[in-house]
């Protein structure tokens, strides 16, 4: 570890008409650390006098796209709604961001965090928040914020909350005083997609590919398709290899790992050399087997683990699925492989394995055939492989390595 030159200010945030002594306790501890810290009020009623903040809520109100009056309007849930709005245009418009800590309830969470998400990958961000001990996928996004429970509400100073703010004060002055040993790394980078009934195949893939470039790998969970695509609008990714679109299931049958409905249109916009297949689309995720709704409940099963109960998909699924992925990928104008593992879609796919239907995986198949256009850019590979076969992975590789141009 090694003491990182500081150019910046950590941005210390909240709505310090209800949270300004955690504010600016937080501030005093990080300035004791020596690193620059600046105050940001996000209070979305009018101040009876000046904010003692350094930045105040008129300073950050006044980029609304429709001025300060979109803020300051008298209706609580559409002042935080443009409080929110301002301040992600406010924060993206500043250069000197070291780092982000905020701190709130319910409200302050989203306002911040919407401006956080926006944020570059690897800038350091905290929130203190009573909404950390449920679903924070809303706040999260696809972003790398991490969140820390308050256990008391964010209402002034006490032996919990003083311990609480001041552990994650020292947090984010830590993140920006310290940094792991940098790594250049001057290969370009890969997308790819992964779950765990297709690790072998992106094992394999990754090993067969990372001489030449930096493969990140991304969880097919909802959260981890939208985190690639972000990149990937971001310019960050030279290619992607989408072998696992589980997500889209969870999307349409109600799962609890779902994409969003712009799932692949972040690859139709800027079209990088893409390999794309039907990775675990045999399964939709739910939780505990009490969570699956009552009208699934005649389905076949598979049960994960104690927190995840995985359902076959039917061939009457694997048609709606297939119609939507094709409906995206012919908006998509760059080089599209789409690899058909003909062997099954998971290692549960597989002859002799609980979700094993090629019926269900034909209905895909056929549909697909008749719903993508296909063109010289964008064509559908046969394989007659499992998914986690090697010849798989190999076939994989090799159709990337055509497409993508770039690479010589």
């Amino acid at each position: 570890m090694k003491m990182k030159e500081i150019t910046g200010f950590i941005y210390a945030v909240a709505t310090a008409d209800t949270k300004g002594i955690e504010l600016y306790y937080v501030r005093d501890l990080i300035a004791n650390t020596g690193v620059p810290v600046k105050t940001v009020d996000l209070s979305t009623q009018k101040l009876n006098g000046d904010s003692c903040a350094d930045i105040s809520p008129d300073d950050v109100a006044a980029f609304h796209p429709q001025g300060a009056s979109a803020v300051f309007c008298g209706d609580r849930g559409k002042s935080i709604d443009a409080m929110a709005m301002a301040f992600k245009i406010f924060l993206s418009s500043r250069d000197d961001v070291a780092a982000i800590i905020g701190l709130g309830g319910s409200g302050g969470t989203a306002l911040i965090t919407p401006a956080m998400q926006a944020l570059p990958v690897g800038l350091p961000k905290l929130v203190v928040s009573t909404m950390a001990s449920g679903d924070i996928s809303g706040y999260i996004g696809a972003s790398d914020i991490a969140m820390l429970y308050s256990v008391t509400d964010v209402a002034g100073l006490n032996r919990i909350s003083r311990r609480v703010l001041g552990n994650a004060a020292h947090q984010i002055a830590g993140a920006v005083l310290f940094q792991s040993e940098d790594h250049v790394v001057d290969k370009p980078a890969l997308g790819l997609t992964m779950f765990g009934v297709t690790t072998p195949c992106i094992h394999a893939i990754s090993q067969l590919l990372e001489t030449d470039y930096d493969c990140l790998v991304f969880h097919a969970t909802g959260s981890g398709g939208r985190a690639m695509e972000k990149l990937v609008d971001s310019g960050m990714l030279s290619g992607v290899l989408d072998i696992t679109t589980t997500e889209v299931c969870d999307l349409l049958a109600g799962g609890i790992l779902a994409c969003g409905e712009d799932r692949f249109d972040a690859i139709a916009r800027a079209q990088l050399p893409y390999v794309v297949s039907c990775g675990a689309l045999d399964m939709v995720n739910f939780g505990h087997p009490a969570t699956i709704p009552v009208k699934y409940a005649s389905r076949l099963f598979y049960h994960h683990n104690a927190q995840i109960t995985l359902m076959r998909t039917t061939p009457e699924e694997n048609v709606a699925m297939a119609k939507w992925i094709a409906d995206k990928l012919n908006r998509c104008n760059g080089e599209v492989r789409f690899l058909i593992p003909q062997g099954g879609f998971s290692a549960l796919d597989a002859p002799g394995q609980p979700f094993w239907s090629p019926e269900a995986d034909q209905a895909f198949i056929t549909t697909l055939e008749s719903a993508l256009l296909q063109n010289d850019q964008r064509k559908i590979i046969y394989l007659p492989y499992n998914i986690n076969d090697p010849l798989f992975a190999e076939a994989a590789v090799a159709a990337f390595r055509r497409i993508n141009t770039r690479e010589y």
